[in-house]
């Protein structure tokens, strides 16, 4: 909605991975450089671990951007990681395209191991990339390491990356993984973004779809989007894709840091963020509270006229949405067909 408006050729903060908008911040390009490390190695696993939202998904896609260019390389990815051990072994067979539905787990294992000689014959590696790690029972943890110690001709047959939340640091300290800790071979945390990087971050997603500064982001906008999102890319592209259609809606080409503090409260009251993530109280030229704080802590009778203002402020982008709307389908259709259209919208 907001894109033609901006002049821009897509939508720049989509949450969906996408290599294309890879973003080559101090952690994430050692991260990548760790997944390249790995890849040269072919044993072992890698760990990458980081808060939600930090990039490891768009991390993995890129490294496998990478990874289409070399013939060499079979790379597998597993998403769904709540299984145990005979499951996940169907899973990593399903990946690499062999039965696994009727299998029982011997089978299961001589399929995989039959599917890897023969790629190491063929003088390919394979890989295997675990995404939401953390998921993973310790036996299934320990069925994955089985598989990495597979070898032929001294060979290692199967690289796996564990791609996990923090948490999953803390899991691989378990005392019945010191196995699986053994066969590490490289392991790194992402870090969050910091105030440079998030300016350096909404820039590059923003050039990639042709941005000419406008809407033009102030430095103190930049600085309150920082504060609000903590330098995590995933709350980044959530605030920054409402500021573009705030600012659409009320015809803004300036991003200030009082937009971004109202559209980060209404996205809190959206999202009903409980207390105890708020972000610390911003004062405003008065000294007020802002409308999220009064929400979450005010009592009945602030937090009714808090929804009432929501709701005004809503019925109001409403309107503004439809007569643009109207306007796009004034362009289309002849009189008549406008004249019914508007009929229909009443």
């Amino acid at each position: 909605m907001y894109e033609s408006y901006y002049k821009l050729s897509g939508k720049p903060f989509q949450l969906a991975p996408d290599p294309y908008f890879f973003f080559g911040s101090s952690t994430h390009k050692r991260a990548l450089a760790y997944l390249k490390y790995g890849v040269s190695q072919s044993e072992g696993f890698i760990v990458v671990t980081g808060d939600v939202g930090t990039g490891k998904s768009t991390l993995v896609r890129t490294l496998f951007n990478t990874l289409e260019q070399k013939n060499d390389l079979i790379a597998g990815q597993l998403v769904n990681t709540q299984l145990d051990s005979t499951n996940v072994l169907r899973m990593v067979a399903a990946t690499f395209g062999l039965a696994h539905q009727a299998a029982d787990k011997t089978s299961l294992l001589k399929n995989i191991e039959n599917f890897l000689m023969a790629r190491q014959r063929e003088n390919k590696r394979c890989m295997l990339v675990v995404d939401e790690a953390q998921n993973l029972p310790m036996e299934s943890l320990e069925e994955l390491r089985m598989l990495s110690n597979l070898h032929f001709k001294g060979k290692i047959l199967l690289q796996v990356f564990l791609l996990g939340q923090s948490e999953f640091r803390d899991n691989l300290r378990h005392p019945n993984l010191e196995q699986v800790r053994q066969r590490i071979t490289a392991s790194y945390h992402l870090a969050h973004l910091d105030e440079t990087e998030t300016q350096g971050y909404i820039e590059h997603r923003l050039k990639k779809v042709d941005w000419q500064e406008d809407p033009l982001f102030t430095r103190e906008a930049y600085r309150a989007i920082f504060e609000c999102t903590q330098g995590v890319p995933r709350r980044i592209n959530t605030l920054c894709d409402r500021l573009l259609l705030f600012g659409f809606l009320e015809e803004k080409h300036t991003i200030d840091d009082e937009i971004v503090r109202v559209v980060a409260a209404e996205l809190k009251a959206e999202l009903m963020v409980p207390e105890t993530e708020q972000q610390p109280v911003h004062k405003g030229g008065n000294g007020a509270d802002r409308p999220a704080v009064v929400a979450m802590n005010g009592n009945l009778e602030q937090r009714v006229q808090f929804l009432e203002q929501e709701l005004e402020r809503m019925r109001t982008r409403f309107e503004k949405e439809r007569d643009y709307m109207r306007k796009i389908v004034a362009i289309s259709f002849n009189f008549d067909e406008e004249h019914e259209y508007q009929h229909r919208m009443k």
